[in-house]
């Protein structure tokens, strides 16, 4: 019997820590920054392997920390919300100091592993936390413009990754950012659309004009341009490094399309089914780029 309940309260720790860090949102963030390491790294051998797991290990644990402060710092809010009341602090199975410990030796291991691989990487994986925690939490309950100043630190993992592979900030880093920043907009104006109700419930403003309606689906369409554009600079040669083939451009052009297509969707129909429909396109469309940016700089 022991043992049985030894097993529970193991899987039960395991289950809340994974929820206190949002797994699978700090998995597909840490999915960003590895993308950009590998369109960073020069020659990728046995040491670039190493940085690899590093940042990995380091990213995840600097998205879980910014998630568990989060979580802290809202934990009144989600016990209103449907999809957040569940959540280990609001439930009552973890206690505001457990969160905080967690969070605090997570934030600390993570920028001592990201600091091993270069100074510059940790900087930013600090201003990642520091955005998210003290501006974008905080703004939330305030104005919609709290997507704007979260999209910064949502932008940073992709270009992370370059940085912890070549030590510098320029036009390519600078090129990733611009990409998932205009990335940020759509996906959580689908995610706000169709999460209207409840985010009412928390006080939450997640959506530009407010109200879901013609305005905020036009802006999404509008974003969703930008990142189309953003997404095709690579091809144009003045991004230094990074550099798309036009079979690629042309990939990456067909998949804005389709993004922008559900946009539009969203625009004509103006519910929550063409708004769950972008929000996962949108998901797929991120993945599926960073892959092809891959893809085309090993294979050509």
């Amino acid at each position: 019997m022991s043992a049985i309940n030894q097993s529970y309260t193991i899987k039960s720790i395991f289950t809340d820590f994974k929820e206190i860090t949002k797994a699978g949102l700090a998995i597909s963030v840490v999915f960003s920054s590895l993308a950009g390491y590998l369109l960073g790294v020069l020659n990728f051998d046995s040491s670039s392997f190493k940085t690899l797991i590093l940042l990995a290990i380091g990213g995840y644990c600097m998205v879980g920390a910014s998630n568990a402060y989060n979580q802290i710092i809202e934990k009144d809010l989600d016990a209103l919300m449907n999809r957040t009341k569940n959540r280990p602090i609001p439930a009552g199975r973890m206690s505001v100091n457990v969160a905080f410990s967690i969070a605090s030796v997570l934030a600390l291991i993570g920028l001592i592993i990201l600091y091993s691989i270069n100074p510059k990487t940790a900087m930013f994986g600090a201003i990642s936390i520091f955005l998210y925690t003290s501006l974008y939490t905080p703004l939330k309950t305030v104005t919609p413009l709290s997507v704007f100043v979260g999209a910064f630190p949502g932008a940073i993992p992709f270009m992370l990754g370059w940085v912890a592979a070549t030590d510098d900030f320029g036009i390519e880093a600078g090129t990733l950012f611009l990409i998932q920043f205009f990335w940020q907009f759509p996906h959580f104006w689908a995610i706000g659309w169709f999460s209207f109700d409840d985010y009412q419930r928390g006080g939450f403003f997640m959506l530009p004009t407010g109200k879901r309606d013609k305005g905020t689906a036009m802006q999404t369409i509008s974003y969703t341009v930008w990142l189309i554009i953003a997404s095709l600079l690579p091809c144009l040669g003045y991004t230094g490094r990074l550099y798309l083939t036009p079979v690629s451009a042309v990939i990456v052009g067909l998949l804005g399309l389709w993004m922008l297509f559900y946009a539009v969707k969203l625009y004509q129909n103006q519910n929550d089914k063409a708004a769950k429909t972008l929000m996962l396109v949108s998901v797929a469309y991120i993945t599926l780029i960073q892959i092809v940016y891959i893809l085309d700089k090993f294979l050509r």
